[in-house]
């Protein structure tokens, strides 16, 4: 299964979830409040346990920008790790290095971000990274290479953008840092990440 690269809005308006985390996707003239479809209202009925998993595990791909292929490793990895799958999940995925970028505000969106990772114009730790799904360890620094500082993309920067507070940011010069792991508290209240762990415990 291929990554999805449709429409973010009709994949938001259609799981009832902002996908970007900033609800534009619900914004003045997108807002719908069924499903798409001629009768996606008529369409409602209780989910079962099964829809209910499939339905959050849908979430978390589309939000990281995920394959199931990539899904199921970031499962596996997961299980290797002390404490809770449920929250080693989202853990690992937030220390992915496009997640981190998008973080840092060095990109509007997650898919510009990986965007930016694929075609090397990022560096951790001074090393040029191309792979958006390599994970950054505690306490490294990610930079816009100088060159690709002048992109209008990493221009567009937000100076007095409220961040998370897992990242520190310096705007003026393009970098950041990744200064600790995330706490379920500050990452999206309305995943349902036990529900992912559920969906793929049945699989593998």
């Amino acid at each position: 299964m291929s990554r999805y690269t449709g429409s973010i809005n009709r994949k938001s308006r259609r799981l009832k979830f902002s996908l970007l985390e900033n609800n534009k996707e619900f914004s003045k003239g997108k807002k719908r409040t069924t499903v798409p479809g001629q009768h996606g209202g008529a369409r409602a009925k209780t989910p079962s346990e099964y829809k209910l998993q499939l339905t959050e595990k849908q979430k978390v791909a589309l939000m990281y920008g995920l394959n199931d292929t990539q899904m199921k490793r970031f499962i596996l990895m997961a299980r290797k790790m002390k404490g809770s799958n449920s929250l080693n999940l989202l853990i690992l995925l937030e220390s992915r290095i496009d997640n981190l970028v998008y973080r840092m505000g060095f990109a509007p969106t997650r898919r510009a971000s990986r965007q930016l990772v694929t075609h090397g114009h990022v560096l951790v730790n001074g090393k040029k990274i191309s792979i958006p799904s390599f994970i950054v360890d505690v306490n490294s620094e990610i930079t816009i290479k100088e060159k690709s500082k002048k992109l209008p993309v990493v221009n567009a920067i937000d100076a007095n953008a409220t961040r998370i507070a897992f990242v520190t940011v310096d705007v003026s010069n393009k970098s950041g840092k990744y200064i600790r792991l995330p706490e379920r508290s500050e990452l999206n209240p309305e995943l349902k990440e036990s529900f992912v762990i559920e969906y793929y415990n049945r699989i593998i």
